[in-house]
């Protein structure tokens, strides 16, 4: 296929027109559907206000295929808007990401009203597709069998002022057995250092102070350009980048995390001190038939230079319950690694069938009454472990960056909401002074939650940022985001959040 501009062409669409997107999945699509947004912005659409479900002109799904049942969440969704469709011929449907790189012309065979069927290696031509159905009056099919344009270099509508996604690399190299993500998403592609760090000045610039690096697997960047220590250079150049506060990444894999990177984690002021490493299992044989190339010890041996380079760290995981041919023993291997690495928190799965993995063809698939059993077992005693760690933060004195949206009950309780460096949750007294998302406040923890901790005292110290002057700017300007439907942590905290039944995609 030819590749696509880096900049959408330009297209004949009334200011009016009006587009919403349904991202669902993990922190790629995430990062891929703020490429959307700018693409269609950039394109002339404006984004709906909050509450349209399903009014907008065009409507877009960026879908994921690894969840449980994503195929039938989509073609139900689709089915809800039909009605809305036929009573509205100039509205628009458009199909994206995993689910659609995989699925491809089914999803028009059984949702014939959908205009624009996309993959994960071309969204930059979600605009050009969205033309051709209007003008041609059918459903345009287009999945590029490799990427057409890195995500970084299109246009982008971010959802936070204060904190960004930057994507280092796209695809994975790994053959675990559940997961499908290799396959629809490509080998591992790098981006050039160069790229990544101008992009990051850039976000510096427009008033940005934290930003994620993301890759599906993220510490093996380096290994598409044949540099091996390249993740650890990358991490202390970006320590060298004036105004930028905070930096995190996500996901590793144990395989490639290397004594290079604890260090340049240690040593980097503005590295935080938190680690999201998927474990999966703490059982050798089932770690064998998962195809991860690591075992028990050699996690349990990365949990311990990390806690002896950086003491502080909250150290967070992936773990699936129920893996084909799991068997008691090896159930209990996994609850034997949660108590010795005693994690601050825990995405837990209950492993579910895959169509297209490996693993969903296996002998010795885990009757659904034994997962569920040996799920609520980890989730009591990570629950336990959780509180406990937290507990230890009570009478420290943290600086928190003020979140927007993270406190559902603030309101209520007269309080606001940050982020600790090792991303912890704290909810705070609000100050008498004006504090904005972005801000920095100092607060002393006096209550631990097994998902939060409580700051009750008076706030020691407020300081304005240029990241809160980004963020007022963009709502004085009435342009502030109105979020999309994620079943993810949101941008500006995006790491894990309180144990949930299902999570980010859980392949890394």
């Amino acid at each position: 296929m030819t590749s696509s501009s880096h900049r959408s062409p330009a297209v004949d669409v009334p200011r009016t027109m009006t587009y919403e997107i349904r991202t669902y999945g993990c922190q790629m699509n995430v990062h891929d559907s703020e490429r959307l947004a700018g693409l269609l912005e950039d394109a002339g659409y404006e984004r709906a206000p909050d509450g349209s479900d399903g009014d907008a002109d065009v409507v877009v799904f960026n879908t994921c295929a690894v969840r449980e049942n994503a195929d039938n969440r989509l073609y139900g969704n689709l089915g809800h808007l039909a009605p809305k469709k036929a009573r509205r011929p100039g509205m628009r449907i458009a199909v994206g990401g995993c689910l659609a790189q995989k699925d491809r012309d089914t999803i028009v065979k059984k949702a014939p009203w959908v205009d624009v069927v996309f993959g994960t290696h071309n969204i930059g031509k979600l605009p050009v597709l969205l033309e051709r159905a209007r003008v041609q009056d059918e459903a345009q099919v287009e999945i590029a069998e490799s990427l057409e344009a890195f995500p970084s270099t299109l246009p982008t509508r971010r959802e936070s002022a204060y904190a960004a996604w930057v994507s280092i690399s796209v695809g994975c190299n790994n053959t675990c057995t559940f997961c499908i993500v290799p396959a629809l998403r490509g080998k591992e592609k790098d981006r050039r250092p160069g790229d990544i760090l101008a992009e990051v000045e850039a976000l510096v610039a427009e008033g940005v102070s934290e930003i994620t690096l993301l890759g599906q697997n993220v510490n093996a960047y380096g290994s598409d350009i044949g540099d091996r220590e390249a993740f650890s250079k990358l991490l202390r150049a970006c320590g060298r980048i004036d105004g930028l506060e905070r930096v995190r990444f996500t996901s590793p894999h144990p395989r490639d995390f290397t004594d290079d990177v604890i260090a340049a984690m240690a040593e980097t002021p503005n590295v935080m001190p938190q680690l999201h490493m998927p474990l999966q299992s703490g059982s050798d044989t089932v770690l064998k038939a998962m195809r991860r190339s690591y075992r028990q010890d050699r996690y349990l041996g990365i949990i311990e230079k990390v806690r002896a380079a950086i003491p502080h760290a909250a150290i967070t995981t992936d773990i699936i319950v129920g893996f084909p041919g799991e068997t008691e023993e090896d159930f209990e291997q996994t609850l034997h690694v949660v108590r010795e690495a005693r994690f601050a928190q825990a995405f837990t799965f209950q492993y579910s069938k895959r169509p297209g993995t490996p693993a969903a063809e296996m002998d010795g698939q885990i009757p659904k009454q034994v997962v569920q059993a040996r799920y609520e077992r980890l989730v009591a005693l990570q629950e336990e472990i959780s509180w406990d760690e937290n507990k230890k933060q009570v009478g420290r004195t943290l600086e928190l960056m003020v979140a927007e949206g993270e406190g559902r009950k603030d309101g209520t309780t007269h309080r606001l909401s940050g982020r600790a460096p090792d991303n912890r949750l704290v909810h705070f007294t609000k100050p008498d002074q004006e504090v904005r998302p972005g801000d920095v406040v100092t607060v002393e923890v006096t209550y631990a939650a097994p998902h939060h901790l409580l700051a009750e005292g008076r706030v020691r110290d407020v300081r304005r940022t240029r990241a809160g002057d980004a963020w007022e700017k963009r709502n004085l300007e009435d342009t502030k985001p109105k979020g999309v439907l994620l079943g993810l942590p949101k941008i500006g905290a995006p790491a894990p959040q309180p144990v949930p039944a299902t999570g980010g995609c859980g392949c890394d």
